[in-house]
């Protein structure tokens, strides 16, 4: 008999603000007590959805419940930036691009995109939420133009279509003069993440998924042939079970010291009244990514999305424990206070209404866990800092394996090797966050 404890359910800090800027929602719906399904999912982000959904298409007789730990699109998922991209976006390297033929990783992502739009469609969401705008790498420096001109060069020679931008055109765009050019890529659909998350659980639900919040996942065990899941509300008693819960799968005893538990950190203005949009100018929807990855993003969205609002990330820690402090809000609510006014220097006194701290988990070799762990117990884990696509590539994979089939998604995660491990600690803590420290101050003006 195997039976894995949880060491730890997600802790999360700052409010959710995507959420928070939507009107309400529905009161949560928690495990009402014992239950049998065919298959549980734990988590009910990008990966825990795509899997319900995926299962559901294959085989639309299913009993499929999935819990929350959280309220939907409060926990990671509704915490990102809302960049779902298609094009190779490697975090660890200088510029972004991926290791050699990334042909099929864009084919992939492209399928995560279209998986995407179709729940979109199925689901009645909001078109606003899932908007194929593109994206533009911001460049602040002639180092940072340089990694956008490699960039570019990389992506010429798979033939994805590019287009540079000037100064004048990334003023015309965003409203700011800090850029000195950018790169702009159509490909990227720019999420309402809280918005779509919501809508794809309330479509799921609406089908005949169980979907249950505020239901953190305590311990799972196998029993006979199938599995026990067991919560403070009930258990679910499943012939099979996915562990879609990002960094949480080490929580559960897996890929221990192979995870990079990342914390990045972003704020979000208040709703731009007139006057501020008249001295901001731009375009009311955008998002830039910056030409250094350890720079800072920044977003702006309009009333459609819940307000006329900018958006700020930057600022990482490695965080083993899985828990970002408040002292680090603090700082980094400082910092991108600082990185708002250096943009736009006319809107200074405005407000930063919400800061958080968002969970990503990344591997030292860029690999994803997306198999089976023990007989009828899958992972569809770790975005590498791609929730929205990657997360739902996991979790397409994971619902194709519960079922044996055999896929292009199957195969892609199956050739990638076992993530690696990381160096004992201390050495791993400490080296990381020197290690992102001087990232961002290399990022400089990014």
């Amino acid at each position: 008999m195997t039976r894995i404890q949880a060491r730890r359910t997600p802790v999360h800090r700052g409010p959710a603000a995507w959420s928070a800027i939507l009107p309400g929602q529905p009161a949560p719906v928690p495990l009402p007590g014992d239950q049998t399904v065919d298959v549980a999912i734990v988590g009910g982000g990008f990966a825990g959805l795509a899997a319900a959904r995926r299962l559901r298409e294959m085989e639309p007789a299913l009993k499929v419940a999935v819990l929350e730990a959280s309220r939907l699109a409060e926990g990671a998922s509704g915490r990102n930036s809302g960049f779902m991209i298609d094009l190779p976006h490697e975090l660890t390297s200088d510029d972004y691009a991926g290791h050699g033929d990334d042909r099929e990783m864009i084919a992939l992502n492209r399928q995560a995109i279209a998986f995407a739009r179709g729940a979109v469609q199925d689901y009645g969401i909001r078109a606003d939420y899932f908007d194929p705008m593109g994206k533009v790498n911001g460049a602040a420096s002639e180092t940072a133009d340089k990694l956008n001109r490699s960039y570019a060069e990389h992506l010429t020679s798979l033939g994805e279509p590019n287009e540079r931008l000037d100064a004048k055109g990334m003023k015309e765009l965003t409203g700011s003069r800090h850029y000195l050019s950018g790169l702009y890529t159509p490909g990227t659909v720019m999420l309402q993440p809280a918005g779509f998350v919501r809508g794809f659980g309330e479509g799921l639900r609406a089908s005949g998924v169980g979907i249950w919040e505020n239901t953190p996942v305590t311990a799972i065990e196998r029993t006979g042939q199938g599995w026990t899941v067991t919560t403070a509300r009930g258990r679910l008693t499943a012939g099979k079970v996915i562990l879609a819960n990002n960094g949480h799968l080490e929580s559960f005893g897996f890929a221990e010291n192979r995870l990079m538990h990342v914390f990045l950190y972003a704020s979000m203005t208040v709703d731009l009244g007139a006057e501020a949009l008249k001295a901001l100018g731009g375009s009311p929807r955008w998002g830039v990514t910056p030409s250094d990855p350890m720079g800072t993003t920044m977003r702006r969205i309009d009333t459609a999305l819940g307000g006329n609002r900018i958006v700020t990330r930057t600022c990482a820690s490695f965080l083993p424990g899985m828990e970002a402090s408040e002292a680090a809000l603090r700082r980094t609510a400082a910092v991108h206070r600082q990185k708002f006014a250096d943009r736009f220097p006319a809107l200074k006194d405005v407000k930063q209404e919400y800061t958080w701290a968002g969970h990503l988990c990344l591997t030292r070799n860029a690999v994803s866990i997306a198999r089976e762990l023990e007989p009828g117990l899958y992972a569809a884990t770790v975005c590498n800092g791609l929730g929205t696509a990657r997360s739902t590539l996991t979790g397409i994979a994971a619902a194709e394996l519960v079922l044996g089939q055999d896929t292009a998604t199957t195969r892609h995660f199956a050739r990638e090797a076992q993530p690696a491990k990381l160096p004992p600690k201390p050495f791993s803590t400490i080296g990381a966050n020197v290690f992102l420290r001087f990232k961002e101050w290399r990022a400089g003006r990014e």
